[in-house]
Parts: structure tokens; sequence; C-alpha cells
């Protein structure tokens, strides 16, 4: 497994109840909590409190308007060597090699590549890392394969299904609780520290076609479900909006991954 390390805002939805005394509220702020009374609130956290992270890739940074949205949970679903895992290096290339913030990368699968991750940087244009390719590295590296660091901004999971998938049949009666338990904490992180959560998913045999695995119960976590595809021996990559809070379905962008 590798862990890497590189925060937030938390929101409550009250009922039709008075508004908090002065002193109910200074003691919300002793606390550090931070309650969104109305709509403007709310519109203020989202376009003030939450940026994007760019994944590098131009394809799917235009698709989903500026990158990774902090905040959220992104699912990119596909079959294997669709170019899933590409996209999870690559972001956590760029995202550390601009200083944006450390990564907390979870390899579940045995799919993260040290090689491919020297190969990334190594295509940086000058113009984004001003520094030597060897110095350039290092600094990628050191922000990505480190753990316990407190201004982690994405946390990448490759792949959520490896991990999940295994309790969510008849087998384990409660293997879809346990998995709701694990949506609910991967949200409630991104909200409250202000990350980017960034999880694969494979595909399954379906009805004429492949589908998502995990599920219908799992089919509403994701704020954000990207289909990739790509033909085989080919570098160009399909994204297809399946799901997005602000975008239609099936918004489709190709894009390149580096070989």
């Amino acid at each position: 497994m590798a862990a890497a390390g590189s925060g937030g805002s938390a929101g409550c939805f009250p009922g039709p109840y008075p508004t908090p005394s002065g002193e109910e509220k200074n003691q919300d702020e002793r606390q550090g909590g931070q309650c969104l009374l109305n709509g403007m609130d709310l519109l203020k956290d989202v376009t003030e409190s939450k940026r994007f992270l760019p994944t590098g890739l131009q394809g799917i940074d235009a698709l989903l308007g500026g990158g990774l949205r902090q905040g959220q949970l992104t699912e990119l679903t596909g079959q294997s060597s669709s170019g899933k895992t590409q996209v999870c290096l690559c972001s956590a290339s760029h995202v550390a090699a601009r200083q944006l913030g450390h990564v907390m990368y979870l390899d579940t699968s045995n799919s993260f590549s040290p090689s491919r991750i020297a190969r990334i940087v190594d295509g940086f244009p000058f113009s984004l890392v001003k520094l030597p390719k060897n110095v350039r590295l290092e600094r990628v590296m050191t922000s990505i394969v480190k753990c316990g660091n407190s201004n982690i901004c994405l946390l990448i999971i490759d792949s959520i299904s490896a991990l999940l998938a295994p309790i969510n049949g008849g087998k384990y009666p409660r293997g879809r609780s346990m998995m709701m338990s694990v949506a609910m904490l991967l949200k409630k992180l991104a909200d409250e520290h202000n990350l980017s959560v960034l999880v694969t998913n494979h595909m399954v045999a379906g009805n004429g076609a492949p589908k998502p695995a995990l599920g219908e119960s799992w089919k509403t976590v994701p704020h954000v479900r990207l289909a990739i595809s790509r033909a085989r021996g080919s570098n160009i990559c399909t994204a297809t909006v399946l799901k997005h809070t602000l975008l239609a379905s099936g918004r489709v962008m190709k894009f390149p991954v580096p070989s």
C-alpha cells in the first residue's frame, strides 16, 4: 500500500429553531463549529471555500470545469486498463508538483508505480515546475509517499471496489451497511477537511453492457462519476459524465494519458 501525506468547513443544516443566542454562538465558535444558516451561506461556502485541484489532464479538467472539486468525492469507473490508475497518478503528481498540498494515496490493488510517476514528472514543462528534473521528482515523491501530514488536500483510493466488493455480497449480511458507513466517512472527510477525494471502481457484467461495481446503493454516493475507457493499445482515453452535481450526464471528452 502506498500512503501519502500532502483542510475545511463543517456544515450543519438547522431545523426551524430560533436563532442561537450570542452566548450559544460564542460557544459554537469556541468549539470550532460552523453553522450554515441560510441559502446564501451555502452558496458562499461552495463558491469561496471550495476550489478545484487540476489533474493535469486537460480533457478531464475541461470536462469538470477545472478539475477535482474540494469537498467532493469523485469516482472513476471503467474496465481493466482503461486508464483509471493513470488518471490517479497524474492527479497526484500534478497536485504535488504545483505544491497545492500533500496527497494521501491508498493503493489497494498494488497498482502504484513510482516509475510511472517519474515518467509523468519528467514530462512536465519547465514553465509548470521551474526546477531541475531530479529536484522536481524528489519534491513530488516526497509529497506523495508520506503520511501523517496536516496539509493533505487530495485523498486517492485506487481502488475502492477492491476494498468493498468482498464484503458487499450475500455472504456478509452487514456488508451493505459497512459499505455505506465507509461512504459517509469519506464524504464527511471531504467536507470537513476540504479534501478532494478520488476513488476508482471496476466494471461488472450487466444486462447487455458492463456497469460499475458495488451496486445501486453505492451509485448514490459520489458527487461526480466519470466512466473512463480507451481502445486497446491507444493512449487516448474517453471520459463520460455519468453523474455530476452541476453538469448534464452524457458529456464526453477525449484526453491523452502519458504512456
